[in-house]
């Protein structure tokens, strides 16, 4: 089977924050979506068998980790938080996503990170060019972490076309920026 996934573009959003409601943040707060247009190999047809797409999440999410972290300038341990998604063209369907997400994509991610105790929550949808995902960011060991609940949003204007699949993962430091709300 081929390793390579079939890329035709990775974009790349970091949002740092200075400031939040008028006031400065102390620590760094940031987060990087990293996303990726692939070709989906099952665009149109039925399949019971999803092996091409599973082995194709496991492919692409450690780029997509790595990426990431060099995105952000910081050492993959430093890494708190991380999340995930995809979109799948309208010539997909949904279970393509879960078979992509789901499986074997955890594990690149936890290996580019350097760790991940907890799950990397994510969400998927079906939709056509310029759709946008929000993606739900959770601390790597803590998922109760509370300071880290988060979210972040990409939209790619041209993806994802019928046949294609966009995929990313979010990663985070810091927390949300004026991060205050704690368990009762």
């Amino acid at each position: 089977m081929n390793s390579t996934p079939d890329i035709r573009k990775i974009v790349i959003l970091l949002e740092d924050t200075y400031k939040d409601m008028g006031i400065s943040v102390d620590t760094r707060k940031a987060k990087v979506a990293v996303a990726a247009v692939v070709h989906n190999p099952l665009s149109g047809q039925y399949s019971e068998d999803l092996e091409v797409i599973r082995e194709l999440g496991k492919n692409i999410s450690g780029i997509l980790a790595q990426k990431g972290v060099e995105a952000l300038g910081v050492k993959p341990e430093e890494v708190e938080a991380y999340g995930k998604g995809a979109i799948v063209g309208i010539d997909g369907e949904i279970e393509h996503t879960a078979a992509l997400l789901h499986p074997r994509f955890g594990t690149p991610v936890r290996n580019a990170v350097m760790e991940g105790k907890d799950i990397i929550p994510g969400t998927k949808k079906i939709a056509g060019p310029g759709a946008s995902i929000t993606m739900p960011l959770t601390n790597k060991n803590n998922i109760w972490s509370f300071d880290h609940m988060d979210s972040m949003e990409i939209s790619i204007p041209d993806a994802p076309r019928p046949d294609e699949i966009v995929v990313a993962v979010v990663l985070g430091i810091g927390g949300r920026p004026l991060n205050r709300t704690q368990p009762d």
